[in-house]
């Protein structure tokens, strides 16, 4: 679709594109096309996308025969997909953050970029085989970081726990109009097993968040301060903090399979208080 084509539906609606709602329009339908297929999507497939906007990316999508479900937050969007779509598409309106997201078994959007990181972890949490996402550069790189480099951090931790990731397409911002300040990058991200156990997801999440809320603490410092992780913890155990593994170091010096080994043993710490 063009930017006349929008433009001229856009009018018709009374609607102007909104900037709170992340709402940028891919121009290259090459994008599109490969994104779906990356997917991998079939008949037995159930495809989740966030934010279709006007739907071209639906309409490729349908292509597939998977089955489609839509969450669309702007109610001008949804009657108009509607009305394109009728019932071939199982179209929700709602905020995808807030709502209850049906079954799916892969997913495929172009993020709004101001959703993209309670999104992931939202993903994450419900457990998928294939994400195909459309994200800010930064926020990707973000994704992929390694220990050590300014990019890394709970997003980061959180993603290489639950899934493999990698950056397969590099989209410039004149791909979409209105052209957005940054470029963007199509991201897979393929569910596995994690690679190391933790005792407590929720503990190791907590940790995680704390300790890189606070990344120019040192760790022991970090936990002390952060409020959810420090309510976890008695008067005794707070002096024994320093005792923790690698309770000298700043966060971005830990692998995720250090942090996680650091949130277990403040989870044997708390145990061994009660």
């Amino acid at each position: 679709m063009r930017v006349g084509e929008i433009k001229g539906i856009l009018e018709s609606m009374g609607k102007r594109p909104t900037k709170r709602l992340g709402q940028n329009f891919l121009l290259d339908d090459s994008v599109i096309e490969r994104a779906v297929r990356l997917a991998e999507l079939g008949p037995s497939d159930t495809v989740l996308e966030i934010g279709p906007g006007l739907g071209n990316l639906t309409e490729e999508l349908l292509r597939t025969k998977a089955r489609v479900v839509a969450v669309e937050q702007d109610e001008g969007f949804v009657t108009f997909l509607r009305k394109r779509f009728g019932d071939r598409v199982e179209l929700i309106h709602a905020d995808a953050v807030q709502a209850f997201l049906p079954r799916f078994n892969k997913v495929v959007s172009n993020l709004p970029y101001q959703i993209s990181s309670p999104i992931i972890f939202k993903l994450l949490d419900i457990g998928f085989d294939v994400a195909i996402l459309m994200l800010q550069r930064e926020f990707a790189e973000r994704m992929v970081a390694r220990p050590g480099t300014s990019d890394y951090g709970r997003l980061t931790v959180g993603v290489y726990y639950k899934a493999d990731c990698e950056i397969v397409l590099n989209v410039p911002r004149s791909s979409f109009w209105p052209q957005p300040k940054v470029d963007s990058c199509v991201v897979r991200l393929a569910s596995r097993p994690p690679p190391f156990k933790v005792v407590d997801e929720a503990a190791f999440r907590e940790v995680t968040k704390a300790v890189f809320s606070h990344r120019r603490k040192k760790i022991s410092n970090s936990l002390l301060v952060d409020p959810a992780v420090a309510s976890l913890m008695t008067e005794r155990t707070r002096k024994s903090v320093a005792d923790l593994p690698y309770a000298s170091r700043r966060p971005e010096e830990l692998t995720p399979e250090q942090i996680g080994e650091l949130a277990n043993a403040v989870v044997g710490l708390t145990a061994s208080s009660s």
